[in-house]
C-alpha cells in the first residue's frame, strides 16, 4: 500500500486530512518520512507549490500562512510546522521514539533539531528566496547579492554538522530521529538550491548515504 493511503483511524481521533507537497518542498518531507518511519498512513491532499495552490483562497482558508504542510481535523482544528505535526503522531505512535527517551536523549535531539533549522536552514531559505529563479515571482524584490551571502553560513554550517558525525552514524550517537530527518531533507533541499555537500566533509557525506539508504527516505 503506498504512502498517503489511509488505513487506520488513529486511535480515538477524529478523522484527519494531511495536506502535503512534492518535492523540492522539504518540510512536507519531513512528515512523510517521519509517518513512514512509524509506518503509519493518513489521507493526503497533494497541495502544489509551482501552480502556487498554497496561496490560494482555498488553502489560506486552512492555513493562513500559505504554507505546507497542514494537518486538518473534520472539528476544525489545524496544526502546522512539520515537527508539530510529527510530536502529534509521536504521542500516539510512540514506538520507535523518534524524539528520543529519557531526558538527556530528548534534550539533545531537540538540540539538533534546534541547530539544523537555525544554523542550516536559515541561510540556505535565504538563498533559496533571494537567489532563486522559482521563487522570483513571489520574492519581489530579490536582494541577490544578499542571497548569495549566505552561501558560506551554509557550507560553514555542514561543516559544523560534518564534525559533529564524526564516529556517530546518527546525530544523536544512538539511532535515527526526528533530527535525522530534518537534516536529510535540509540537505537534499540544498541540493536543489544548488549547494551540494562538499566532497572533503566525509562524515556528513557516509551519514546522507545512511540516511538516504532507509526505505523512508523514498516517501
Amino acid at each position: 500500500m503506498p504512502y498517503g493511503i489511509f488505513e487506520n483511524r488513529n486511535r480515538g481521533e477524529t478523522d484527519l486530512l494531511f495536506y502535503d507537497s512534492a518535492l523540492p518542498a522539504p518540510n512536507p518531507r519531513r512528515v512523510r518520512i517521519f509517518l513512514a518511519e512509524k509506518h503509519v498512513r493518513v489521507p493526503m491532499a497533494q497541495i502544489s507549490i509551482p501552480k502556487a495552490e498554497h496561496k490560494s483562497a482555498s488553502f489560506l482558508s486552512v492555513n493562513a500562512l500559505g504554507q505546507t504542510p497542514a494537518l486538518a481535523f473534520d472539528d476544525g482544528r489545524v496544526l502546522t510546522e512539520s515537527v508539530a505535526i510529527c510530536r502529534y503522531f509521536e504521542v500516539l505512535h510512540p514506538e520507535p521514539p523518534l524524539f528520543g527517551h529519557g531526558a538527556h536523549n530528548i534534550a539533545e535531539i531537540d538540540m539538533w533539531t534546534r541547530r539544523i533549522e537555525l544554523r542550516l536552514m536559515t541561510p540556505l531559505s535565504m538563498v533559496w528566496l533571494h537567489t532563486h529563479p522559482w521563487t522570483a515571482r513571489i520574492v519581489q524584490p530579490q536582494y541577490t547579492e544578499f542571497g548569495e551571502s549566505q552561501r558560506p553560513r551554509v557550507l560553514a554550517a555542514m561543516t559544523e554538522f560534518d564534525h559533529a558525525l564524526d564516529g556517530r552514524d546518527w546525530l544523536d550517537g544512538e539511532r535515527y530521529t526526528i533530527a535525522d530527518i530534518v537534516l536529510l531533507t535540509t540537505i537534499d533541499f540544498a541540493k536543489f538550491v544548488g549547494i551540494a555537500i562538499p566532497d572533503e566533509l566525509t562524515h556528513l557525506k557516509d551519514w546522507h548515504a545512511r540516511a538516504s539508504a532507509r526505505p523512508s527516505a523514498q516517501a
